[in-house]
């Protein structure tokens, strides 16, 4: 994240704006720490696999759509686990 001009503040900042996004999103009930993380997680997760088709995301707002794609990708594993077989 530093590399990338963002610190840890705004990190925690932006991450937590885009897990609400996906939280309202994906109709889920997190609470404010999980969207947070949520959305720092998910912004490594989807920066990953977006680099994996040569997309590169930087900045605020890249940052910003990164985290709440992947956190939109972590709401929907989670449920996946949590689901009775």
């Amino acid at each position: 994240m530093e590399n990338e001009g963002i610190g840890w503040i705004a990190a925690i900042i932006i991450g937590g704006i885009a897990g609400w996004l996906a939280e309202m999103f994906m109709k889920s009930n997190m609470g404010m720490l999980m969207n947070v993380l949520l959305g720092i997680v998910g912004a490594i997760v989807a920066n990953f696999i977006l680099s994996l088709f040569g997309v590169a995301l930087g900045g605020w707002l890249g940052y910003l759509i990164a985290g709440f794609i992947g956190a939109c990708i972590l709401i929907a594993i989670g449920r996946m686990i949590r689901r009775p077989a």
